[in-house]
């Protein structure tokens, strides 16, 4: 059957932001999504589908842009499909994502609230990134005007089109890390080129570069892995000892054999081509050891902040047994430890854990102990009657939130103090709405951690009720 025609939809107003990003504009009472669009704007849209409560839409042509409006910085804008949010002024992305953190807390929580307090906003707006990704293809993906224009297939190192595990758009620049990313993957790809390395091809499996990881400190030195889809060769040593010789702030240079049809690294072994098998972080006179599987914050500036929060939250006084849940690499448990009587990280992935363990030891903490385990099968009413009931739980869940057990175990620990760090204020205020009977909202912290992008973190206290 041949799909039916979508319509055009002229001179169409754009009233607001969802929560997922795009924009939001109403037409016939039915909500229509478009991205890549600011309040204010009067444009033309395309639909691409078409539901009975809501439609989705391209933009074919701004006939009126918003007073909100302004220019990306970034030539890939548009086309790379992260940083969807440059086209807005800064302070107007503060104010959409506390209004997504306030209804999202109102709507879905259905929870009495406080006053929200004014979210926290980063002071660097580019550059902010202490970690990137890239992957390598061995056909770049091509805009449709690129294709008509005649523009070949060649290989390129950058960014997945959003839903697209296969499509890589070649990346000549991003501004979420500082030039040093640039220069660094620019080079590679350039050397790769000219010295007949292969660039991976996700259908077959073939191909000798695979991806790239990049984390940098506080310092500006830098880790870098090289992901190979084919066992080593002499050309890819070659490639090893010329990004060691063209780049000395890399003190980590690190590789990995990748044979697996998934891009994960998790279960891979790193090895060490050059320096040590991690770098080191800082934060407030504490050191952090993070390796090439180490979750970290990757806004290092903002983690400050958010972990500052947590604490000034948390209320300790010394005495307190605190228990922090998906505690990743301990950060948060290092942080809080030393204004703790004991804290108990739990955390499913045992790299971290591990990592966890050598963070404690490298800042001569002794009253923390790390436990690695599936939390909702980990964390048990046994478990709490073995290590003692908690006077305050400290809980960072993955986007998704929390699983219903793991909230019910909380629940019947009752500590006086719950502080829930989200990243998804949908998940977190669905989580609140479980926990409303025994406990109240008693303070609201918003914190940006990723200009550009509509993802805000979010801290709540929850305090017991009497």
């Amino acid at each position: 059957m041949k799909k039916k025609n979508l319509p055009l939809l002229e001179n169409i107003p754009i009233s607001s932001i969802a929560a997922e990003g795009k924009a939001i504009a109403r037409v016939d009472d039915q909500v229509v999504f478009v991205p890549y669009c600011v309040p204010g704007d009067i444009a033309d849209l395309q639909v691409t589908r078409k539901k009975h409560s809501y439609m989705e839409a391209r933009v074919v042509r701004i006939v009126q842009p918003s007073e909100k409006r302004c220019e990306p910085v970034c030539r890939h804008y548009g086309t790379c499909g992260g940083c969807k949010w440059q086209i807005l002024p800064y302070e107007e992305q503060l104010r959409w994502k506390q209004q997504q953190v306030e209804d999202n807390l109102r709507r879905i929580g259905k929870v009495e609230l406080p006053p929200v307090s004014p979210i926290l906003g980063s002071s660097r707006i580019y550059a902010y990134r202490n970690k990137l990704e890239f992957a390598f293809a061995d056909h770049k993906w091509l805009t449709p005007e690129e294709m008509k224009a005649g523009v070949p297939f060649e290989p390129g190192l950058g960014f997945h089109i959003p839903n697209c595990f296969d499509k890589v758009l070649d990346i000549r620049e991003c501004h979420l890390m500082d030039n040093a990313n640039d220069l660094l993957r620019n080079h590679i790809r350039d050397y790769a080129l000219s010295h007949g390395l292969t660039f991976y091809n996700e259908h077959t499996h073939q191909g000798q570069l695979r991806t790239l990881i990049l984390r940098t400190n506080h310092r500006g030195e830098m880790m870098l892995v090289v992901v190979f889809g084919e066992p080593m060769t002499s050309a890819c040593e070659a490639l090893l000892d010329d990004i060691h010789s063209r780049f000395p702030q890399i003190v980590s240079l690190l590789y990995c054999v990748n044979l697996k049809m998934n891009d994960t690294i998790g279960d891979q072994e790193v090895n060490v081509w050059y320096g040590e098998d991690h770098i080191m972080e800082e934060m407030e006179g504490l050191r952090f050891k993070v390796g090439p599987k180490s979750f970290y914050q990757t806004n290092t500036e903002q983690a400050y902040q958010l972990y500052q929060v947590a604490r000034r939250f948390a209320g300790l006084t010394g005495n307190e047994l605190v228990y922090d849940l998906y505690t990743g690499t301990g950060t948060i448990a290092t942080f809080v430890a030393r204004q703790a009587r004991q804290v108990i990280g739990i955390e499913y992935v045992p790299e971290a854990i591990e990592d966890a363990k050598t963070n404690a030891r490298l800042n001569n903490i002794g009253n923390t102990l790390f436990f690695a385990g599936d939390m909702k099968d980990l964390l048990t009413d046994a478990f709490i009657r073995e290590h003692g009931r908690p006077d305050v739980i400290i809980t960072d869940p993955p986007r998704a939130g929390m699983h219903e057990d793991v909230v019910q175990v909380i629940l019947n620990a009752a500590p006086q103090r719950i502080v829930y760090v989200s990243c998804n204020p949908a998940t977190q205020a669905r989580d609140l709405n479980l926990m409303d009977g025994s406990y109240k909202v008693a303070a609201v912290q918003p914190v940006d951690m990723f200009p550009h992008t509509q993802h805000v973190e979010n801290v709540v206290l929850l305090e017991k009720r009497n």
